[in-house]
């Protein structure tokens, strides 16, 4: 029998009110979003300021514990949580600041996208990020970053100024391009390798209303949606951000009935202005395309469009996802994508392709850890159901789904984001290319001993 460790053997000098296995919310706090992942660590340390991770840190690294990091929870590898280890939980630092003239925002580790999308879209602004407001924004961050403005203005990381970090030691740093940039450079991209970031510092843009919303076509129009897909991107205004979806229509509101259950192939799109501009941008689709099953393009609020997909994700969700970096979607691919999107298991199920063009490509592929920007597209597979019994079939069929497309996939590698923790090193090798060895030199740096290794690990 598993002994219970309770708050009375862990040091006085932490000030957060620990959860430990004895504690009555202990199974609440531990339940990870992809429930498809269970662990049981033997203390959750909520912080509610630097002052209490500092605290959390060094008591880990005296006593040797695991250590897994907690912001959002979104983890699709469930790296937020360990068995017999340390959670640091970060939710409970929600702060955001914005300041209007400078278009900066200050955001504590724990903010979700919502958190962030609420406070600046008061001043007509949103930081470049995600696609689901539940989603953490520091692990978000630390992996890249994609999403509606992406090809506008960069991946989050392009838009990040600074972060507080706690390193290993337990010193606390600011990691920019004047303080730390070696730390600065291996944060854009390397994940949870290099320390316990507690605050960031991003760069705002406008963003108000937009012209935004899915476009539904049946799944056997997906191999010309597909081609038709590939070939206009390259050449639309920047301001359009769109990705290409094979999903299931949910059988609930605010669907239309009639197409509840159906298997399609969607264009997820987001025009940064007026309903007039998105509208012509998006003639091309309408024109060329067959008659869509339902086009739910209009103006709306920014943040109306980030919380789009939220009813539909809710925690405790079985997932299992696999992702790859596409630098040529061929013919061939688009079949395989035809043949084994028509098979989803569940109505969750889907796969996304993600647009890396745009602003994406301005940036040097060494300017930060996150060097994949000679990609096209970042794919995610994933497998999603509420029921538990259906877990070996969602692997299953993501799993036979991706080898179906990967053998057609050059690159080798794929988005952190996107990766399971059962990838291997040679995975993350091809994720990083020639800045791998970068990041190793930094992990040698920052992280000699590996505290921080509950994550896709950079061994030093």
């Amino acid at each position: 029998m598993q002994k219970v460790i309770t708050s009375h053997d862990f040091p006085e000098r932490l000030r957060a009110a620990l959860i430990d296995q004895a504690h009555p919310a202990y199974d609440e706090a531990r339940a990870l979003y992809n429930a498809m992942i269970d662990k049981r660590p033997r203390w959750i340390v909520p912080c509610a300021e630097t002052a209490d991770v500092v605290a959390a840190v060094n008591h880990a690294r005296e006593k040797d514990l695991v250590v897994a990091v907690r912001g959002g929870g979104h983890s699709g590898p469930g790296f937020g949580s360990c068995d017999g280890g340390m959670v640091i939980d970060l939710s409970p630092m929600k702060r955001v600041d914005v300041d209007p003239a400078t278009r900066t925002v200050r955001v504590e580790a724990g903010c979700t996208q919502s958190d962030v999308d609420r406070a600046t879209s008061i001043h007509g602004l949103a930081v470049p990020a995600g696609l689901v407001s539940t989603t953490g924004i520091a692990g978000l961050t630390l992996g890249g970053g994609t999403g509606h403005l992406t090809r506008k203005y960069g991946l989050t990381i392009d838009n990040l100024l600074a972060a507080e970090v706690v390193l290993a030691d337990g010193r606390v740093v600011t990691a920019s391009e004047d303080e730390h940039p070696e730390l600065f450079w291996a944060l854009r991209g390397g994940g949870g390798n290099f320390g316990v970031v507690t605050r960031f510092v991003f760069r705002a843009h406008p963003a108000t209303h937009v012209y935004g919303g899915p476009i539904f076509y049946d799944i056997v129009h997906a191999p010309q949606v597909m081609r038709w897909y590939r070939d206009f991107l390259p050449g639309a205004p920047r301001e359009l951000g769109m990705f290409f979806g094979i999903k299931t229509v949910p059988s609930c509101d605010p669907f239309p009935r009639e197409i509840w259950g159906r298997r399609v192939c969607a264009l997820i799109s987001c025009y940064n202005g007026s309903a007039e501009d998105g509208m012509a941008a998006m003639r091309p689709a309408r024109a060329a395309l067959p008659e869509p099953l339902l086009d739910g393009m209009m103006q709306m609020p920014f943040v109306a469009l980030q919380t789009l997909f939220d009813p539909l994700l809710p925690k405790g969700l079985q997932w299992y996802w696999k992702g790859d970096y596409v630098d040529e979607l061929s013919d061939a691919a688009i079949a395989a994508h035809a043949e084994y999107g028509s098979k989803t298991p569940s109505e969750l199920s889907l796969m996304h392709l993600y647009p890396i063009d745009g602003a994406v490509q301005d940036v040097a592929p060494d300017a930060t850890a996150w060097g994949t920007r000679q990609a096209r597209w970042s794919m995610v597979i994933a497998g999603i159901d509420p029921d538990p019994g259906k877990a070996s079939e969602l692997k299953r069929w993501a799993s036979d789904y991706w080898a179906a497309v990967h053998r057609h996939n050059a690159h080798g590698g794929a988005y952190i984001n996107f990766m399971m923790d059962d990838e291997g090193e040679a995975r993350l090798r091809a994720a990083y290319g020639h800045n791998y060895e970068r990041l190793v030199a930094a992990k040698r740096r920052y992280d000699p001993s590996n505290l921080f290794r509950v994550n896709h690990n950079i061994r030093p």
